[in-house]
């Protein structure tokens, strides 16, 4: 028997991290070390963290497919664990690199038109209705978007994961959220064509890139940057659990939602993406080898009916806001902001 889900978590237990593999209905989980153990005799190094699954590659998925097929035919009930009883960390607590892209186009639209060109933003989104958005000063301003995948890299030992806490920088008066997504990288390559780059796309989890929109609008006048506008304890959260590539075959139909205090704040389809994650490996592998476990945000998710983070429609969390990122195949990701 295959499954046709692949989803797996990272939980603590006595403050070491354990991979899991979730089942159908996402409501338990099987500790794959663990049974292993208990039936086969074994403790196989695929199961040790997300990344070892990642590189051992259809061996480790073939495994653990195997540990939770024999536990639910025996019916080893004391195998499966609620995952509402798991501590749950991020899918991979610490990648080995984090790259975040702008690859939504109407993200860097609505943020030129509210935090560049003020007051005429709205006539230029007047413009762009009437005449269409090449004639639209927002574009003529973002023409490097257009020419190649941007992005920054953040600090991975800043992520954090499902139920966590996260902290407003001290100086900090305009503190966001981003409605994102990610990719971690399944191989080691370099040099890698877009045609082939889907074969290193790993797996998905849900991302939110937190932001000091104070600091970082600040720092990036000096044309370098962002820096300590992303880089704070806790800054880049993902989960809950880890999404296997070929369970979406087709991103255009991925949906993902933004609620503060239960409040839809954004909504938004992958279809926006104006780069796809094979045309970002292609162009950062130019000359640059590539390592499983690496990890490749999306961006904000935006559109022009529901913006993806707080910076593009004026709204900014505060202290005991609590956050929540969900999809229907990504999972929910929530967290909860403090000072």
């Amino acid at each position: 028997m295959i499954f046709e889900i692949m989803k797996l978590i990272t939980y603590s237990k006595h403050q070491k991290p354990r991979l899991a593999v979730l089942t159908e209905d996402t409501t338990k989980a099987v500790d794959l070390l663990f049974a292993d153990k208990l039936i086969n005799n074994d403790r196989s190094p695929e199961f040790t963290s997300l990344l070892s699954f990642i590189i051992s590659g259809a061996k480790g998925r073939e495994k653990a497919e195997n540990c939770l097929q024999q536990a639910i035919s025996k019916g080893m009930d004391e195998l499966f664990h609620p995952i509402s009883d798991l501590a749950l960390l991020a899918p991979m607590p610490r990648p080995r690199s984090i790259r975040d892209f702008m690859s939504f186009e109407d993200h860097i639209i609505n943020c030129i038109r509210r935090e560049g060109l003020g007051k005429i933003g709205n006539l230029d989104d007047w413009i762009e209705k009437k005449f269409g958005r090449n004639r639209s000063l927002a574009k003529m301003l973002n023409g490097e978007f257009y020419r190649r995948p941007l992005y920054y890299k953040g600090n991975p030992y800043s992520v954090c994961g499902e139920g966590a806490k996260v902290k407003i920088p001290e100086t900090c008066q305009r503190f966001d959220y981003e409605l994102e997504f990610g990719i971690f990288i399944s191989k080691k390559g370099v040099n890698i064509k877009a045609e082939n780059a889907q074969n290193y796309i790993a797996g998905f989890t849900l991302f939110n890139d937190f932001s000091d929109r104070t600091t970082q609008l600040s720092e990036q006048k000096g044309r370098l940057g962002p820096a300590k506008g992303k880089d704070f304890d806790n800054g880049n959260a993902m989960g809950p659990w880890f999404v296997t590539a070929d369970e979406i075959p087709d991103l255009s139909k991925l949906e993902l939602v933004a609620k503060v205090n239960g409040e839809e704040w954004s909504r938004c389809n992958a279809s926006g993406m104006h780069w796809s994650f094979e045309e970002m490996i292609a162009y950062v592998s130019k000359g640059e080898t590539l390592y499983p476990g690496e990890f490749f945000g999306s961006g904000t998710c935006s559109n022009m009916q529901s913006q993806g983070c707080g910076l593009e429609h004026g709204r900014f969390l505060k202290a005991g806001d609590v956050i929540e990122l969900s999809s229907d195949v990504l999972g929910k990701l929530t967290n909860t902001i403090i000072n």
